[in-house]
């Protein structure tokens, strides 16, 4: 797993010989939230130190951890639904029987009439989708269909994105602090680039058939201090929406790994996608090479040269 990306990664540290190190993490509670404190090397090679609480209030209500998807548990929750639905029915009208089956639902209506069959029929059936999605729902799951058009369940990224940008103000305020007002977006970019370069990787098995194994929401991430390119990529898009908030950004799904996309205009050099209608300046959270604002490593460039991917707005 992986190993384009491992290799292209390689070859730009012996050519670039530009690695992030983290010297220092530390977490603590205190009253009012939770403090984390970072040290760490940038893409310069100078030492960087950042501190932020985050709001215990907010983090009460943020989820901690992303559990595997199972289909049998999947499918067990539906069953417990089906057969609430199945018992508004008048047995003198019809028999319904609803039973599990390892990863699928069966069921078997006989009713009086055809037509009270098909009705029957049809309110299990949507009865079984709504309770499908309920269920993705409740565990933060979401459907994702590939560009290889395969059907699969991964982590809902974006809803992570969404949901956690207000409680990150404070670690992104912290980042924008040490960056010149006047400076271009990319200076405060670069610099919580590497940040999160520096935290401990994590690899990520393939996104379709790994159900969610080994992605860790921001809080999670935060920590355990550390995280895969899925985790750093939502952690990181969380953070830039706030400082962003009106900016569009996609995120961008490879067969084994994640980056960001961020509607700045770019600069020459700089690694870009186009999709309707916008340019995207593109960045390499994962590390642990210091990749800069608009640098990506040589495998993600050829994925996405062949169309190896797929995007998710982050509204």
């Amino acid at each position: 797993m992986y190993i384009r990306f491992l290799l292209s990664l390689a070859l730009f540290l012996i050519v670039n010989a530009a690695v992030a190190e983290q010297l220092n993490f530390k977490k603590s509670r205190l009253d009012e939230g939770q403090r984390f404190e970072y040290k760490w090397l940038d893409s310069e090679g100078t030492s960087r130190h950042i501190a932020f609480t985050l709001d215990n209030s907010k983090l009460s209500t943020a989820p901690t951890e992303q559990k595997n998807y199972r289909p049998e548990l999947a499918m067990r929750y539906v069953t417990v639904e089906l057969l609430k639905v199945a018992r508004q029915f008048d047995p003198r009208d019809a028999n319904v029987k609803i039973r599990q089956q390892g990863d699928t639902v069966l069921t078997n209506v006989k009713a009086r009439s055809e037509e009270k069959l098909k009705v029957i029929q049809g309110q299990l059936a949507l009865a079984k989708d709504q309770a499908y999605d309920d269920y993705l729902d409740k565990h933060y799951f979401t459907r994702y269909r590939t560009f290889f058009n395969e059907e699969a369940i991964k982590p809902d990224h974006v809803r992570y994105m969404k949901e956690m940008t207000e409680s990150l103000i404070p670690l992104s305020q912290a980042f924008y602090e040490q960056v010149n007002t006047q400076a271009d977006a990319r200076e405060y970019f670069n610099l919580l680039l590497s940040w999160v370069q520096s935290i401990p990787y994590d690899a990520l098995d393939n996104r379709a058939q790994s159900n969610g194994s080994g992605f860790a929401p921001p809080i999670q991430l935060l920590n355990e201090n550390r995280g895969d390119c899925d985790s750093k990529s939502v952690l990181i898009a969380s953070i830039a929406r706030a400082f962003l908030p009106d900016t569009a950004m996609v995120l961008v799904l490879l067969p084994e790994h994640a980056l960001l996309g961020i509607a700045l205009t770019p600069k020459k050099g700089e690694a870009t996608l186009k999709a309707d209608g916008k340019t995207y300046v593109l960045i390499e959270p994962t590390g642990p090479a210091l990749f800069k604002f608009g640098e990506i490593a040589e495998s993600s460039a050829k994925e996405i040269a062949k169309g190896l991917y797929t995007l998710e707005e982050i509204q």
